[in-house]
């Protein structure tokens, strides 16, 4: 193993977006541990996320890493260089934000799914990318909606539940939502690093907890859902059927661990025997 892409929340952080949490707030040491067998075995950890550059640079700043990928895949930066990964869409006198926002597509969605979703208000300021919603809605039937209006170089992509709670949503669980370049994902910024860094397929793993980290299975080895993963969206089962994916015991750092230590137990076996 060369390489393991770790999402942050709900995954390598736990309550309070904090390293040394576990979901229910408890002290973990699990998340710190993953990384620390992950510098023994000299394996790279690159965060993927999608928050903005700033505060992902600051999180990889502080575990040591040297590429990460932020914006739910819009811009990977490896030893200290950015690239955006965004297609048509390119920073200008405009930001892809601001042009996005222009399109009148952020618009449409808010009034189409009024009361099921709304900006993921303070989170959703700054960016430079996607535009970040919280809600609940299906984003496939929002895709051919943006579609239908002219906005095909777009898509909404589920990054996972949240525990925040609104007054103004009609919803029972809300999943944070980024509505982003079509060409724009994490997987796609995965298999960017993979062929910056020159690392084969089956030399790497990601683990996640969202539909979106979900899709990075289709350019590494196996793919780790965290257990917390499947609670708070039981259909991600079925989307990980048949497919490398591998579902961990453990929640939140702790299944990160598990997904560390079992990957480089099986490999450290099979060069053995």
């Amino acid at each position: 193993m060369r390489c393991v892409y770790v999402d942050l929340d709900g995954t390598l952080l736990g309550q309070g977006a904090s390293l040394l949490r576990d979901g229910e707030g408890g002290f973990s040491h699990f998340g710190v541990r993953a990384l620390e067998a992950c510098f023994r075995a000299d394996v790279e950890v690159v965060i993927y996320s999608g928050r903005r550059r700033a505060q992902v640079h600051e999180d990889a700043r502080l575990i040591g890493a040297r590429a990460f990928v932020y914006e739910v895949g819009a811009g990977l930066c490896v030893d200290g260089e950015d690239e955006m990964l965004t297609g048509d869409f390119q920073p200008g006198e405009r930001t892809v934000h601001d042009q996005i926002a222009d399109s009148g597509a952020p618009a449409l969605l808010l009034q189409r799914y009024a009361g099921r979703l709304e900006y993921h208000d303070p989170w959703h300021v700054d960016r430079e990318v996607s535009h970040l919603f919280r809600g609940h809605v299906d984003p496939g039937e929002a895709d051919a909606l943006l579609r239908a209006e002219g906005h095909g170089e777009l898509r909404l992509v589920d990054n996972g539940a949240i525990r925040r709670r609104s007054p103004t949503l009609q919803v029972d669980q809300a999943h944070a939502y980024h509505l982003i370049p079509a060409v724009t994902s994490k997987a796609a910024a995965v298999a960017r690093h993979m062929q910056a860094r020159g690392y084969a397929r089956e030399d790497c793993i990601a683990v996640g907890d969202s539909r979106e980290d979900l899709e990075a299975a289709e350019v590494v080895g196996t793919f780790w859902l965290v257990a917390n993963a499947l609670e708070r969206d039981p259909a991600l089962r079925e989307a990980a059927a048949g497919r490398n994916v591998r579902v961990a015991e453990g929640e939140h750092g702790a299944g990160v661990y598990e997904a560390v230590v079992t990957t480089l137990a099986e490999r450290r076996g099979r060069t053995t025997t």
